[in-house]
């Protein structure tokens, strides 16, 4: 059985890179608020509404990068605008943090939620970080989603493809939004494996083929195929020869497959998995924690992590917990599933 470690709670509201707004919202703008991505991720968006001295949140609507979405439509009277934003599963948990003082309510699913600095049943505190959307010459307004690295529409899109290569086994390393052979060499093979054109890289639904793609088992790599009705939370740790580097976590949908992304040529790798409720909790089965480990004892910690060193977990604020060596020699596909 795998080591135990704190509660896993919040998972679903750490996700967020940084906001570029600039300007004022003005307290009775009659115009459609627009969002755009240029960050390297699929991501879905909520929004939060100070009126009146009252609060309300709805969400998710999904902008992939270098999409423009409206999140607000007509007049738009509103004495604040907040945001908060989650990568899709698929990259593991918390790929960018959520830094917002704004605390709101969200729920796991679509949700619209009129009072929303007071949570309910099924509903949880979030971050949300205020917006200051700049006018357009059309009227209406807009505010990007953006990472450090500052990618223009045309580098968000391929930076985000270049990552999702990656996680779907394609070395196109690094993801940096640059064009060049090893890019395209990775990404004709993907598109050769799955009897695809090259036109399909401009075609509206891309990113929709991309993520299936990460979603199937593959004859290589390490694949988590979750078999049960639950979430599951999943870490991997990496043996480069010299060093073990633990990595987590990446959440795996019900019914849904998923691959960490690994180096490229690990010499040994473990696997952690652990199912959660909708609150992030561990589920319990007859009294025991539905989990799948091993006696390979690595760190971990609630939140995203990347670890390197391996010793003493405790004594550095870190849970020690067991994990599974994976033999990869011809690929290894890792169904979970409940007793």
């Amino acid at each position: 059985m795998a080591g135990t470690r704190p509660g896993m709670t919040g998972w679903r509201s750490r996700a967020l890179a940084t906001i570029v707004t600039t300007l004022a919202l003005t307290s009775a703008a009659h115009a459609d608020l627009k969002l755009c991505n240029r960050m390297s991720y699929v991501v879905e968006t909520a929004i939060g509404v100070d009126s009146n001295g009252t609060t309300a949140s709805r969400g998710w609507l999904r902008i992939d990068p270098a999409q423009c979405r409206v999140v607000v439509q007509g007049a738009l009277n509103a004495d604040r605008i907040m945001l908060n934003a989650r990568a899709l599963p698929v990259y593991g948990v918390s790929p960018l943090p959520q830094n917002g003082t704004d605390r709101l309510c969200i729920a796991e699913d679509n949700f619209v939620i009129a009072a929303a600095r007071q949570c309910r049943g099924g509903q949880t505190l979030a971050a949300f970080t205020e917006i200051k959307p700049t006018d357009t010459e059309d009227g209406n307004k807009i505010a990007y989603l953006a990472e450090d690295s500052g990618y223009d529409d045309e580098q968000a899109k391929l930076a985000a493809i270049q990552r999702l290569l990656v996680i779907a086994g394609y070395d196109a390393s690094p993801i940096d939004g640059v064009d060049g052979p090893k890019t395209q060499a990775a990404l004709s093979a993907f598109l050769k494996s799955r009897g695809l054109k090259p036109e399909i890289v401009d075609a509206p639904d891309f990113f929709d083929v991309m993520i299936k793609a990460v979603q199937q088992p593959s004859g290589s790599g390490l694949t988590w195929c979750n078999d049960t009705k639950y979430k599951i939370m999943a870490a991997v740790g990496e043996d480069d020869g010299k060093t073990i580097t633990s990595r987590g976590w990446y959440g795996v949908a019900p019914s849904q497959c998923l691959r960490p992304d690994l180096g490229a040529q690990p010499k040994r790798v473990f696997s952690f998995a652990e199912a959660v409720d909708g609150s992030g909790r561990p589920v319990t089965i007859k009294g025991r924690a539905l989990n799948w480990g091993g006696g390979v004892t690595l760190c971990t910690r609630d939140s995203k992590f990347e670890i390197g060193e391996q010793g003493d977990c405790a004594a550095r604020g870190l849970a020690a917990t067991g994990f599974a060596a994976v033999d990869l020699s011809s690929g290894k596909t890792l169904r979970l599933s409940a007793p």
